[in-house]
């Protein structure tokens, strides 16, 4: 049976892995790597999970794990720009740092922070640090955060990104069952492709997308 991408759409789509617990397809088209949705688990066993996360908004290693992506993104905007932390977690730890810098931070995270009128606003930047691996509808989400950028606005994201099938094997980071979705560098192309954004790489982890 066809698995279509969630991302691209594309029925392109073939075995890439199986493990103990789950399989992994591969879009031909985007090169998403994903979890076909029969092995997702559902949003109390997936909370279950994000709270036993310790993200302290006061561990500064956490900070400089997170200025990874907020050193190069704030280089790029203007004082007073608004943003939001779209899935800010528990913490949150972003908008003090960058209330700190005189950025004005709004928060939403759907089991943390689920106020869904800062989804109708629009903002100078987003950040989306570790978030979107767990999208069980990337196309959807992504077109929502989209529309929540000014023009010229930025769109910030942490996530780890997959190399090679070799290298996937033995990945650690596929071993949490709550990481769904495995952007590679071809992937974050396609969706600049898609959404007309400029598209650059800070760091191995990192991607900033210019609306």
């Amino acid at each position: 049976m066809t698995i279509a991408c969630p991302l691209c759409y594309s029925s392109q789509t073939e075995h890439y892995l199986q493990d103990n617990r789950r399989c992994y397809q591969l879009c031909n088209d985007c090169q998403l790597i994903f979890v076909p949705s029969k092995f997702h688990l559902n949003q109390h066993d997936e909370k279950r999970i994000y709270d036993l996360h310790e993200n302290s908004p006061q561990d500064e290693g956490y900070q400089q794990f997170l200025n990874k992506l907020l050193t190069p993104l704030t280089r790029k905007l203007t004082q007073g720009a608004t943003g939001l932390d779209f899935g800010c977690g528990p913490g949150p730890t972003i908008q003090p740092m960058l209330e700190a810098q005189g950025f004005k931070v709004t928060n939403y995270d759907l089991y943390y922070q689920s106020n869904d009128s800062v989804l109708e606003q629009r903002y100078d930047f987003i950040t989306c640090t570790e978030v979107i691996e767990h999208f069980n509808q990337p196309r959807r989400e992504l077109e929502l955060l989209h529309s929540l950028l000014r023009p010229n606005a930025y769109l910030g994201i942490m996530t780890k990104r997959p190399t090679s099938l070799e290298a996937f094997k033995g990945w650690h980071y596929k071993n949490d069952l709550t990481h769904i979705c495995f952007f590679s560098e071809a992937t974050f192309h396609w969706i600049a492709d898609y959404f007309g954004y400029r598209l650059e790489f800070p760091g191995k982890d990192t991607a900033i997308l210019q609306r």
